[in-house]
């Protein structure tokens, strides 16, 4: 047991120290440029667009870390704004469906998924759902709050005082980020060393015939949903290889995993920034269940149709 610890700790304290590496510079170069004519002129030639999505123009900033880079880069970018709460849970939204996408677009490759399905389905997702939110939700036009970060308060008279708050904004960053990320990171390790990633797989087989997919597809899942895409990379490429899942069942999976994935950690993130994360949670569980019984049902139909074998195998050896 103290050995499970000491590895979940130790995976905790690399995990912080590689996500503040982002966090840290990312939130300090944006707090700066926020004195600048650059952000200005950033919000100026975007506004239009997030307009559309009942955003400011400044909301690009998180959108843009968060896809490019991480999940953790666009909270950082958050973090330096003054948004309502509305515009922060449309943003966690849609940043939940679309954020570091060269990774993990990559990763679905390595599984034999075309890269530009996963895109446009992560795409689509954050903007359809931006799009129904700002136009089914009329409250939450309040300030929103960041835990430890206070975004209230006269701008500093001097570059000085400019740099210092973007630091110090910068490392209680870290901080929450820590006291969320080492714990979880414990947590999955105890799961992993007494193999109850292996029971609740078993457990989910039920969950993926449901959703269309050979019972030896629930490990992928488990995996996705347990750690990510990024950080489950491994356990979700091995277990491609030793259960023989076909290349129907995992399209579906990573379908499923790309609207909803690392559901535990990528939920709390969002705590600190004062919104409701059970919501947010619903909209992503709910999305991945109805999009991928959908593309199962049309994707049965559409071969019954043509007469094909329903079994669909594929040959990882390249991997």
């Amino acid at each position: 047991m103290l050995s499970s610890f000491k590895k979940g700790l130790q995976a905790g304290l690399t995990t912080t120290w590689t996500l503040g590496k982002v966090i840290f510079p990312i939130t300090i170069l944006i707090g700066i440029l926020r004195h600048t004519p650059v952000i200005d002129w950033i919000v100026k030639l975007i506004a239009p667009l997030m307009a559309l999505f009942g955003l400011p123009g400044e909301a690009a900033i998180p959108l843009v870390l968060g896809n490019l880079l991480n999940l953790y880069a666009g909270i950082a970018g958050i973090l330096t704004l003054s948004l309502s709460v509305k515009s922060v849970f449309i943003l966690a939204v849609m940043l939940s469906f679309s954020h570091n996408l060269l990774i993990e677009s990559t990763v679905a490759s390595r599984v034999g998924i075309k890269i530009w399905v996963i895109v446009l389905v992560r795409m689509g997702l954050a903007l359809v759902s931006a799009a129904v939110i700002n136009l089914v939700w009329h409250g939450g036009s309040e300030t929103a709050q960041y835990g430890m970060i206070s975004n209230q308060g006269a701008a500093p008279g001097s570059w000085g005082g400019i740099v210092l708050e973007a630091i110090t904004k910068g490392a209680l960053g870290v901080l929450q980020l820590a006291a969320i990320v080492i714990p979880l990171m414990v947590v999955i390790q105890y799961l992993k060393d007494y193999g109850f990633l292996n029971k609740l797989s078993k457990w989910l087989a039920p969950f993926t015939r449901l959703l269309g997919m050979r019972e030896n597809t629930s490990m992928t899942l488990v995996a996705g949903l347990t750690i990510g895409l990024a950080y489950g990379a491994g356990v979700m490429i091995q277990a491609v290889k030793d259960d023989g899942v076909s290349k129907r069942d995992i399209t579906l999976a990573f379908i499923f995993l790309v609207s909803c994935h690392a559901v535990v950690e990528d939920t709390l993130i969002f705590v600190p920034l004062g919104i409701p994360v059970w919501p947010l949670l619903l909209i992503r569980l709910l999305t991945a269940v109805l999009l991928t019984v959908i593309v199962a049902r049309l994707w049965t139909g559409r071969n019954q149709s043509a007469g094909k074998d329903s079994k669909y195998e594929t040959n990882y050896d390249s991997l």
